[in-house]
């Protein structure tokens, strides 16, 4: 099936499910599909029923402007070659999503990630709150966009002075005698004493 026709076929299996707020052919190999947070279970559970059975990441958008976060899941075939994407936005404050690890079970760690670096919830995954990656982190979550690294490193971390130093090492240039001295001799030996 041409890749065309799988995108149709996607088309009528996500509509079917759920109301498309927006639809994006990103290149003949990807499609994306923004649609209700409410939907998102079911429009997973029928794009894995039809063959796209690999959850290959999930991951969030800060969109702090709109005090919204864009959930993106991104599913595979292997007979087809299609990514999909499904995207919902969900409320920055207390930012929450069912779990989707009753569809796919690799999606645990994706949600503790989530979680860990956005502060999403992910009620239905018992682990969602244990740290995975931040070892003893005590701020924000740092992909929020109102996190600030630099804040952060003052807090934790004792100020240095550093001093510019920019002291010529071969103030003859003699590296570059060498290096041209290197390269006529290397053409000596290929042209066999030669000139060319």
């Amino acid at each position: 099936m041409n890749s065309m026709n799988n995108i149709e076929r996607v088309k009528e299996i996500v509509e079917k499910v759920a109301k498309v707020r927006k639809f994006e052919q990103i290149d003949k190999f990807q499609i994306a599909f923004e649609i209700e947070k409410n939907d998102v279970h079911q429009t997973l559970s029928a794009l894995k029923l039809a063959g796209w059975k690999q959850l290959s990441y999930l991951s969030a958008i800060d969109w702090i402007e709109t005090s919204k976060f864009e959930l993106v899941y991104v599913l595979f075939n292997w007979d087809e070659a299609l990514y999909i994407q499904i995207r919902a936005m969900i409320e920055r404050e207390a930012a929450e999503m069912n779990s989707i690890i009753s569809i796919f079970p690799g999606a645990k760690y994706y949600e503790r990630e989530a979680h860990e670096f956005f502060g999403i919830n992910f009620p239905g995954n018992p682990d969602y709150h244990k740290q995975l990656i931040l070892e003893n982190w005590d701020d924000i979550p740092p992909l929020r966009k109102d996190f600030d690294p630099s804040v952060y490193s003052d807090r934790k971390f004792p100020k240095r002075e550093y001093s510019v130093d920019y002291s010529v090492k071969d103030p003859e240039n003699k590296s570059f005698e060498k290096i041209k001295e290197r390269e006529k001799r290397a053409l000596s030996l290929r042209t066999g004493g030669q000139k060319k």
